[in-house]
């Protein structure tokens, strides 16, 4: 198989045309022929020349015919010869039709190779190619941008992306989320040896860039390797980043690309604090703790005398029993106000509205009137 292969391709190879492509040559400039009676005489070229330029442009019709000249060639190898004698061999043992259809499936490989050969011509006014099909495109991109009124404006097709993305949420949530069940692990709280809590920000994700960050918070007291003079000393070490109000410190980092990095740091520098705390040779004894940089805030508490007690509600209820015999007693004495009573009395006493009384719009439309009857009457 790999013979024949080889045999056809050496047989493109002869059947090939080149094409001579005009090259401009400097040559050296000729003196002008003196008048003569005789007829100008050039230079032959050369035969071996023609002979190369025909056997470059020779083809063959027959695929027997082209392994007879390789055979016959001396500029290939005796070996090559050898092959090339065995596939001519091959070939004669074909029958008609095999090597009709041999013929033919060459004439189409060089028929469908033929574009490729030919050499590109870049043309003359053009800017940068700009005509010139890009066979890198998917597309020409010619008339893409132009509006057709056959499509949705940007902002539909903005909707509809914002649709497909709570689509797939959706199927996320009904498909792949229940999925999870099998990673629940149960929640165990830190024992008394876990005293440093790391916090990560997660974007469910999302690239951000400070999802980088990690915060971690201890506190010196639950530091149990160190002394109360070493956690003193601790604290001074920390400096701004101590709550003196809550007892915590607390350390950031998002200095590294990936979380791990930053909590491998921040892990290194509390080992680091804590070795430099035990360090005797000074304890910043003489160096009081700074709490400046913290603001004490005052946070106003609920009075204890309001707090609600079997005492108060004893006392409240009484005060409402009081309130409710004083208003019976002046029920019965008749001094108790009556609201509704008072109103009846009132519409009893003044039966004809008072014009002071009325409103504005109905005194001004029984001015107007008596104004009209009077110039009636005139």
């Amino acid at each position: 198989m790999a013979s024949a292969v080889n045999s056809l391709r050496l047989c493109l190879r002869t059947t090939r045309q080149l094409q001579c492509l005009r090259v401009a040559q400097l040559q050296p400039p000729r003196s002008r022929r003196t008048l003569s009676t005789t007829p100008i005489r050039w230079a032959e070229k050369d035969s071996a020349e023609d002979e190369g330029d025909e056997e470059q442009t020779k083809n063959y019709s027959d695929f027997g015919n082209a392994l007879v000249d390789l055979q016959r060639d001396r500029k290939y190898t005796e070996e090559e010869r050898k092959q090339f004698s065995q596939d001519l061999q091959l070939w004669e043992a074909l029958t008609p039709a095999e090597r009709d259809g041999m013929t033919a499936r060459i004439k189409s490989i060089k028929a469908a190779t033929a574009p490729l050969k030919r050499p590109a011509t870049k043309k003359k006014n053009s800017f940068w190619n700009e005509e010139e099909h890009d066979t890198d495109l998917i597309t020409n991109e010619v008339g893409e941008d132009d509006f057709e009124e056959d499509d949705i404006v940007s902002l539909g097709h903005g909707k509809l992306e914002e649709h497909r993305e709570h689509r797939e949420y959706a199927r996320l949530a009904v498909w792949e989320m229940p999925l999870l069940s099998k990673f629940a692990k149960k929640f165990e709280p830190p024992t008394q040896d876990e005293v440093l809590r790391f916090r990560f920000t997660s974007y469910m994700g999302e690239f951000h860039p400070a999802d980088r960050k990690v915060v971690v918070e201890f506190c010196p007291t639950d530091l149990k390797v160190l002394t109360e003079a070493q956690q003193l000393k601790l604290k001074k070490l920390a400096g701004s980043r101590y709550n003196p109000e809550k007892d915590l410190v607390r350390v950031s980092c998002e200095r590294y690309e990936h979380q791990a990095q930053n909590k491998r740091y921040l892990g290194d520098l509390v080992d680091k604090m804590i070795t430099m705390a035990k360090d005797p040779t000074d304890m910043f004894e003489d160096i009081p703790l700074d709490t400046r940089h913290h603001i004490f805030k005052a946070k106003p508490k609920f009075p204890v005398e309001w707090r609600m007690n079997e005492e108060r509600r004893a006392e409240l209820e009484d005060q409402r029993k009081k309130a409710l015999l004083l208003d019976e007693s002046k029920r019965m004495n008749g001094t108790l106000v009556d609201g509704v009573r008072s109103i009846q009395e009132a519409f009893v006493t003044f039966p004809e509205p008072v014009a002071s009384l009325q409103p504005a719009a109905a005194r001004k439309g029984t001015s107007r009137s008596g104004k009209s009857q009077a110039r009636v009457m005139r």
